[in-house]
């Protein structure tokens, strides 16, 4: 008996693709947009431009699906007339998806840039901003020029944003209809905006609507850093340079131990008398000298754990983090202070500036701000119990325009990484014999300059691409697909990148494809599989032929981290074992044990990972809360005149001396309020920090540590509100007699706001756990302390 089509449907997304928007109610849509799609093509552009326009703000706040239909047909034949492309059905699907409120997950090379300027343009009928987000500068301003002529026949401005945009400039690309850019620049833009004592300075005009490009980066692995807004302080370099001095004569093994799987250190009894000594015999754990132990145990994080061109690389003078998932520098990006201090002292740099956090929200939290959120991605099943329980997210798959042709061949096990760089090498040398264009992934900076060195050697001539050169970015890509081409990348080229065969123009392109299209190789496995396939997925796009092969050794830092455990007992298995890697060719391991161990290798890092998020977001739901609520009070007392009413009903003696004497109070007012208000938040931010830092040593009384930060976050809340009116009186008591216009502020009275700020991203775990030092420290520090 033969299976209705529905039901086999069904059973297919119950087997391979659970957990997922059924497909077939968009799919049913997909004639009707064909069918418009003729009718607009009769259409001079000047008449689609018209309808187009004709149809902004006649939505309702849930577009139905005769609006979604209708935006798709114009936004099609906008793209054929613009472009030369017209999208297909399944970028159609994925535009519709977008526009029901869904991550939809499309293959690589399956078009999602212009399938989320379809969603984006039917988002914009609603008459409201449009916020496309994409994983960094580069692709902000790539996608917004490339789409372009497809925005301008529908009528909609587009505009995009850069780390180096000035205000006005900024403002200018947050008042068009749909604007590009980072997640970094539109938070940290939000951050200022809620600082500014005038609405007329602000950039951005309201968070309406979102479509977050690579859903599961900025989602679920941006979600575990928070943005910072921070201001300029006075800080004392001294005790960080003194105790880096110190930290570099400590032995591993003898003073300290490495934990934790490789994320933290601690000192033992011989690292603290020797540290207790080389400070002129203090007692480290006596309360008067915590802050040198403190600085002692961050000087040994970034002296053993950060690697210069791994974790961050020096350049201009200055340390700059690089992003563990897309190989990218961070200007942006600072650890806590005190650690970045350490890192700095470390490498001998000048000291940055200190600074004080005046503003924080996490990724998470800012994203549910938008009213609609919706998203794409090449690897949203990976992560699709995350999004739906962080963001209610429900994920769409997509099938693919073309099948895919892609030759994946079986993973390759070595012994150590000598072994399989001479792999490697043997590897490219035998593709790049045949003029086969080859890119080669490899995980930090370090790697990319090795692997490209002993290539060089072997007279086979690449180029990088990292962290060092991104300036080059667009061109080095450009040419990776050309015949004969080697392309040594971080993760840099894993997202985002259109590599196309035969080179930019394509002119050798049957050249490529003959001999089999692209080959990625990767060297090494990442801690997440998603930026594994986002690799593999530089090959064989829109049916083009590819391959890829990943290259492992056994002391990558995923195997002995997260899989030793996973491998064999030093038993009479491991001697076999042992037989079985010294008969391989190379020092190739074929043993599904050691097969196994790396694959159990990266789905403990990706736990790991899970729970770092799901604590990250448990400790911060509280500070998003208080954060929501003097935010609209902060609000209140920029658009009402709430503050002259406190000082009216608080003293009413001296606001009608001042108000006789210049004839409005509301402006002087609203900047002492607004001053306290700033000010009090910033130093529950500071204290808060404080707390969390310590919250772990609750566990040695078994309370659970989110708990008691929640307690303590609570408690010390419940007054602060009042604490900004108290201020704000006494200020304008003391400030009375000197408020002689209605333009006065409160720096007239010397009351001075931070002279500089600037913004950062800190990692939410740099020292183990997120909470301190972790629980070895904790003991440590109360048996000494007592």
């Amino acid at each position: 008996m033969s299976v209705p089509q529905r039901w086999r449907t069904r059973i297919e997304r119950a087997l391979f693709a659970p957990k997922t928007v059924e497909l077939q109610p968009l799919q049913a849509l997909l004639p009707e947009v064909a069918a418009q799609g003729v009718r607009l093509a009769r259409r001079t552009d000047s008449e689609l431009t018209a309808e187009a326009r004709a149809l902004r703000g006649s939505c309702h706040e849930r577009l139905s699906q005769a609006d979604m239909v209708t935006a798709c047909s114009l936004a099609r034949e906008a793209a054929h007339r613009g472009l030369g492309e017209r999208p297909f059905d399944v970028q159609i699907l994925g535009a519709l998806a977008m526009l029901s409120g869904h991550v939809a997950e499309m293959a690589t090379g399956e078009g999602k840039t212009l399938a989320a300027a379809v969603a984006a343009f039917g988002h914009v009928l609603r008459g409201e901003p449009v916020h496309v987000l994409t994983v960094n500068d580069y692709l902000a301003r790539r996608d917004a020029e490339w789409m372009a002529p497809v925005y301008e026949r529908l009528g909609v401005s587009v505009g995009w944003v850069a780390e180096v945009a000035t205000p006005a400039q900024r403002r200018a690309a947050y008042a068009c209809d749909i604007t590009y850019a980072s997640i970094g620049e539109v938070g940290y833009d939000f951050l200022r905006d809620g600082l500014r004592d005038r609405d007329a300075d602000r950039v951005q005009r309201g968070l309406a609507t979102v479509i977050v490009d690579e859903a599961d980066s900025i989602l679920v692995d941006e979600a575990r850093v928070p943005l910072i807004l921070a201001g300029a302080r006075d800080f004392d370099s001294s005790l960080t340079a003194t105790v880096a001095r110190v930290a570099r004569t400590l032995e591993r093994g003898h003073h300290y131990e490495v934990a934790d799987a490789g994320r933290v250190v601690e000192l033992t009894e011989a690292g603290i008398t020797a540290a207790e000594t080389a400070f002129g015999g203090v007692n480290l754990y006596g309360p008067e000298h915590l802050e040198w132990l403190t600085a002692l145990n961050l000087a040994l994080h970034a002296e053993v754990l950060l690697r210069r061109d791994v974790e961050y690389i020096v350049r201009d003078g200055r340390v700059d983090l690089v992003d563990e998932y897309r190989g990218r520098t961070t200007r942006q990006r600072r650890w806590p202070d005190g650690l970045q201090a350490a890192v700095e002292a470390k490498e001998n740099l000048l000291r940055t500036t200190e600074g004080e956090v005046l503003a924080t929200v996490t990724v998470q939290a800012f994203i549910g701000l938008y009213r609609t959120r919706c998203g794409m991605t090449a690897t949203a099943m990976a992560v699709r119990d995350q999004l739906r329980e962080f963001y209610d997210l429900a994920v769409t798959v997509v099938p693919p325009n073309v099948p895919s042709i892609r030759i994946d061949a079986l993973e390759r096990v070595y012994l150590t990484r000598h072994q399989r760089e001479a792999a490697l090498v043997a590897e490219v040398a035998a593709a790049h014999a045949v003029c086969r264009p080859v890119l080669i992934g490899t995980l930090d900076v370090a790697r990319s300059e090795r692997v490209a060195a002993l290539l060089r050697a072997a007279d086979i001539e690449c180029v990088v691409l990292n962290a060092k050169d991104d300036a080059a970015e667009a061109a080095i890509v450009a040419r990776a697909g050309a015949p004969g081409a080697v392309t040594v990348s971080t993760q840099m080229a894993g997202r985002g990148t259109d590599i196309r065969l035969g080179g930019p123009d394509e002119a050798r392109r049957a050249e490529v494809v003959a001999v089999g299209g692209l080959y990625v190789i990767g060297c090494g496995r990442h801690d997440s599989r998603r930026v594994d396939d986002q690799l593999r997925g530089r090959a064989a796009r829109q049916g083009d032929p590819g391959g890829s092969l990943f290259l492992v050794s056994l002391d990558d830092d995923l195997i002995t981290r997260y899989g030793a455990a996973a491998l064999p007992s030093p038993t009479s298995e491991a001697r076999k074992l042992r037989r079985a890697i010294h008969s391989g060719p190379g020092g190739m391991v074929d043993d599904a044990t050691v097969a196994a161990a790396v694959e159990h290798a990266q789905t403990v890092a990706e736990g790991i990972t899970y729970e770092v998020h799901r604590n990250t977001w448990r400790y911060n739901l509280f500070i998003e809360l208080q954060r929501r609520v003097v935010a609209q009070r902060r609000e209140d007392l920029l658009r009402t005149p709430a503050a002259a009413t406190l000082l009216a009903d608080r003293d009413p003696g001296r606001s009608a001396e001042v108000l006789t004497r210049v004839g409005d109070l509301t402006g002087a007012a609203r900047s002492i309020a607004l001053y306290h208000l700033d000010e009090r938040w910033t130093e529950h931010l500071a204290y808060l920090a404080d707390v969390r830092e310590g919250i772990g040593l609750r566990v040695l009384a078994h309370r659970d540590p989110v708990d008691e930060f929640h307690r303590e976050c609570a408690a010390v809340f419940r007054t602060l509100l009042a604490e900004i009116d108290d201020a704000t009186v006494d200020t304008f008591a003391a400030t009375a007699a000197s408020i002689t216009s209605p333009e006065w502020t409160v720096a007239d009275a010397g009351y001075m706001r931070p002279t500089a700020t600037w913004t950062y991203m800190v990692n939410e775990n740099p020292l183990s756990d997120g909470v301190g030092f972790g629980v070895g420290f904790a003991r440590k520090y109360l048996r000494k302390a007592v």
